[in-house]
């Protein structure tokens, strides 16, 4: 029983953080984050695009001439990254490993592997 509530609790707090991490998702951590992105461009399978400037500016172009969002971004203790764009809005993403490429989640659940 006490093994029960134990898979429970851990369920229920991996689940409650809303990044909704797979069994054999590995979760970066900062150094790992940081050698990722900083000074780095990284593209999704729709063809958009995520730069990370050293100095912490940000910027996300969308595939086919759909614009350029910009804003700055924070890399936490935790490898959490999040982005405070110019238009006011803000969201924090987390990188795994998963099945030997690099996943970006969203804290809304979503994951979009990066090529």
């Amino acid at each position: 029983m006490r093994l029960i509530f134990l898979l429970t609790v851990f369920a229920t707090s991996a689940s409650a953080d809303g990044w909704a991490l797979r069994e054999t998702d590995k979760v970066l951590d900062r150094q790992a984050v940081i050698a990722l992105l900083e000074g780095r461009a990284l593209t999704f399978f729709d063809d958009g695009q995520s730069k990370f400037s050293a100095g912490g500016a940000y910027s996300y172009t969308y595939a086919n001439g759909g614009g350029t969002a910009f804003g700055a971004y924070e890399v936490r203790v935790d490898g959490t990254v999040c982005i405070a764009f110019r238009n006011g809005f803000g969201r924090c993403d987390r990188y795994v490993e998963s099945g030997g490429r690099v996943v970006m989640l969203t804290e809304k659940g979503e994951r979009f592997p990066i090529r």
